[in-house]
Order: C-alpha cells, then sequence, then structure tokens
C-alpha cells in the first residue's frame, strides 16, 4: 500500500497473476485538517487516520483472497453481487471502526501489562522512578520484540513483511531517482527512517522519561497514569519520528533513527521479485492518481476532497 497526496492504492496479485488494485481518495475534512497541524495533536490525529486506512486496505486484500480461493464467488448470482456491492462501502467503514478499536486495544494492553509486570517483579528492590520507568521500557521491549518474533514465522505475517520490505525498497529507489524496474528495486534494503515501525520503538524511549516524572502509590495507581497519558506519549513520539527523519542526513544525528531501524529487521522481510512487481504497480498507479489531481488543479478545477498529511 502506497499513499500520495491525494490518494492512497493497494495492489494484490490475483489467482490469475492480474494485479489488482485497490484506491481510495484522501477525503479532506475541515476539522481534521486543522488537528493535524496541532504538534501532539497531529500525531494522535495521524495514527488514528493510519489505523482506520489500513485496515480497509487490509480488508480489501484479504477479500482478493478469499474470492481467488471460493468457488462459489464464481457462480454467485447477479442479484447476490449487486447486494454486495451496496453493502461494500458499510463493510468498509466497519472495517475501518475495528481497525481503531484494535489500535487503542493493543496500545492499552502494551501500556498496562508492563506497568503490571515490573510492579509486582521490582518495585520493592527499586525506589528510583526513572529505574523504574526503565525497568518497565525493557518489559515492554521484550514483549514487543517476542511478539513480533512469534507472528514472523506464520506464513500470513511473514508475506506481509515481505510486502513491507517491497515498500521500503521501491521508495528508496524512487527516492534516488533510480527507473523503477525489479532489477533496480531489488539492490535496496529493507529498511527505511519514514517508517511507522520506528514509532513503535519510540514510543518506548519517550515512556520511559516521561512517566520517570509521575509518582503513584501502588500498582493499579501506575496503570491508570500510563493509560491517561497514552495520547502524550503518542503526541511526543510522533513529533520525534518527524524530527529524526528531518535529520537523517546529519552524521552526528542521524543515530536517532537507528533504533526503528533496527525494529524494521523484524517488521519486513526480504520480498521476492513478485512481491516487487505488485509493489512497483501499486506506487506507479498512485502517481498517476496523484498527477490527475494535480492537473485537474492546474486546470482551474475546484477541489472537492483536500489532502493532507
Amino acid at each position: 500500500m502506497f499513499g500520495g497526496r491525494y490518494a492512497q492504492v493497494t495492489a494484490v496479485r490475483r489467482k490469475t497473476g492480474e494485479i489488482e488494485f485497490f484506491e481510495v481518495k484522501k477525503q479532506g475534512q475541515p476539522g481534521l485538517k486543522w488537528l493535524s497541524k496541532i504538534p501532539l495533536v497531529r500525531g494522535i490525529v495521524a495514527l488514528v487516520l493510519a489505523s482506520a486506512s489500513g485496515a480497509k486496505h487490509l480488508q480489501f486484500a484479504s477479500d482478493m483472497f478469499e474470492r481467488d480461493h471460493d468457488e462459489e464467488a464464481e457462480s454467485a448470482d447477479e442479484s447476490v453481487q449487486e447486494n454486495q456491492s451496496s453493502s461494500k462501502w458499510g463493510m468498509i467503514l466497519g472495517v475501518a471502526m475495528v481497525g481503531i478499536l484494535s489500535l487503542l486495544i493493543g496500545k492499552m494492553v502494551f501500556t498496562a501489562l508492563p506497568a503490571f509486570l515490573a510492579s509486582i517483579l521490582f518495585d520493592r528492590f527499586v525506589h528510583s522512578m526513572f529505574l523504574q520507568s526503565l525497568i518497565e521500557g525493557a518489559i515492554k521491549t521484550i514483549l514487543l520484540l517476542a511478539y513480533l518474533c512469534g507472528i514472523s514465522f506464520t506464513p500470513l505475517i511473514k508475506r506481509v513483511f515481505q510486502y513491507h520490505g517491497a515498500e521500503h525498497k521501491v521508495i528508496t529507489a524512487f527516492e534516488r531517482g533510480e527507473e523503477l524496474t525489479v532489477t533496480n528495486v531489488q539492490k535496496h534494503s529493507t529498511l527505511h527512517y519514514r517508517c511507522g515501525s520506528s514509532f513503535i520503538i519510540l514510543s518506548i524511549i519517550v515512556g520511559v522519561i516521561l512517566y520517570s516524572f509521575f509518582t503513584y502509590h501502588s500498582v493499579w495507581d501506575r496503570i491508570l497514569i500510563r493509560l491517561a497519558l497514552i495520547p502524550l506519549v503518542i503526541g511526543l513520539s510522533y513529533e520525534l519520528l518527524r524530527m529524526t527523519n528531518a535529520v537523517k542526513d546529519i552524521p552526528i544525528l542521524a543515530w536517532l533513527g537507528y533504533p526503528g531501524l533496527w525494529l524494521q529487521k523484524l517488521t519486513t522481510k526480504e520480498p521476492t521479485d513478485d512481491q516487487v512487481e505488485v509493489a512497483i504497480a501499486a506506487f506507479n498507479r498512485m502517481r498517476e492518481l496523484d498527477a490527475q489531481a494535480e492537473a485537474r488543479l492546474a486546470n482551474g478545477v475546484q477541489r472537492t476532497t483536500p489532502a493532507f498529511n
């Protein structure tokens, strides 16, 4: 999946070998556009929108997979197909909401569980607030790495991580001005500074520092404080991510982005040539849609769905 200024595009390869696209125009809303410019707040907005969008695109990929493996879909009568088409956008909205809820629940679990374990295992021995936060961050990191390692062995997630790596390779080749061919793209690394995986590790680092400023009197106080601070942790982590992206070409400061790159060694895998071909197709289609939108604007056509990043 690739997101441009005006459109997001996901490409999947059907069982027949054909590449099919799922295209979504970015829907600009004045309220969200205003919020997306406010430091700290824009991180929360970006995360929620990314979660909702990602859920829709994953649902499309899942639907294509099921369609290729469901013989009944080939023999469905027209009335059933029309009913399915009419309910498509209702289903997509539902999937987006599930994606947002999954994000929130996952964030709460990975925040509350390390706080609970750190309290019952180490608080009796450690009295420094910073050290307590550091231990909590270490537990969170261990749980995260164990989770990512565990799911990476499943065939489906491995393919997702391979496509993730293909996306990074395509973007790197494009940024270096190279022609987007499979051979050129495959030469590049699966790691990239502007990756959401970097946000995850940055949120742990920010949490360690932020939590050390807040005292608590019981394990439940500790958990409630952590949960209440989730929006602030998200906001600060997003701003830090923007900063690391801005200084990535400065040798002395480039190391700020290294923790995120190290985590990507788990969240990306080397893609096959076929997977790179699909990633190139999605990226080119996204650029084509963006160019069409720019042309309409240049011709004086009023934009009804303003885009924002």
